[in-house]
Parts: C-alpha cells; sequence; structure tokens
C-alpha cells in the first residue's frame, strides 16, 4: 500500500478512535457542557472528514470525474452547515466553547500523529 493510502486510512480510523476515547474521558471527568462539546466538536469534525474522503474518492475515480467546481462547492456547502451548527451550539449553550475547540481537534491530532508515525518509519528505513 503505498504512503497517500496508508495515511489516509490510518487518519480515518484514528479519528474515529479519538473521537470515541476524548468522548469517554470527557463524559467520566468532565462538566457535562464540556463533555457535550467534546462529544459534538468531535462528531462535527470526523463526520466532514469522513464525507471530504468520499467526496474525493468519488470525483477522482477515472469513470467519474467531476468538475472542480462540484467538488468545491460540495467543501463550501458543508463549511457553511458546520458553521451555523457550531453557531446554534454555542449560542444556544449547549456546549462549552472549550470543550468544543477540544472535540474539533480530533483530526488535527490524528494528522500529526500519522505524520510522526509515518516520519519515524521512513527515518528508522533510512537508518538501516
Amino acid at each position: 500500500m503505498n504512503i497517500q493510502k496508508r495515511l489516509l486510512h490510518f487518519i480515518t480510523r484514528a479519528n474515529w478512535y479519538l473521537f470515541f476515547i476524548a468522548s469517554a474521558l470527557g463524559f467520566l471527568n468532565l462538566p457535562f457542557d464540556v463533555f457535550m462539546g467534546i462529544l459534538c466538536g468531535g462528531l462535527i469534525v470526523t463526520v466532514n472528514f469522513h464525507l471530504l474522503s468520499r467526496t474525493l474518492k468519488r470525483a477522482l475515480t477515472p469513470p467519474n470525474l467531476t468538475s472542480h467546481n462540484v467538488i468545491i462547492a460540495k467543501y463550501y456547502i458543508r463549511f457553511i452547515i458546520s458553521g451555523f451548527i457550531i453557531f446554534m451550539l454555542i449560542s444556544k449553550h449547549i456546549v462549552d466553547p472549550i470543550g468544543l475547540i477540544l472535540g474539533l481537534s480530533v483530526v488535527v491530532v490524528s494528522i500529526v500523529l500519522a505524520t510522526v508515525l509515518e516520519l519515524t518509519k521512513q527515518i528508522c528505513r533510512e537508518a538501516v
């Protein structure tokens, strides 16, 4: 498996694992509104990442090549919907903003983790 597929596979799985771990830890150790922030933020960003991945796979598969304008339009529609959901969650005081930021960081953490692990593999391979 090439590096791009391996990274995408790892990040997609790590997003869900980190989401469940962060949600469980938040549920056990933090106030309810912070837990809800982690839960909602993690769910928003993980689903968005999954949908973006699916959109790009479908759009770039040879028999179904899609215009870049369609891809960008779908991206902005998801972005606007996510922004509206985040606005409503904060304005209705359903979630704590700090918890929401922690939840929204799930994808960033999984990308950094994937990068560090892949660089470690590359460095160890070159050292041998």
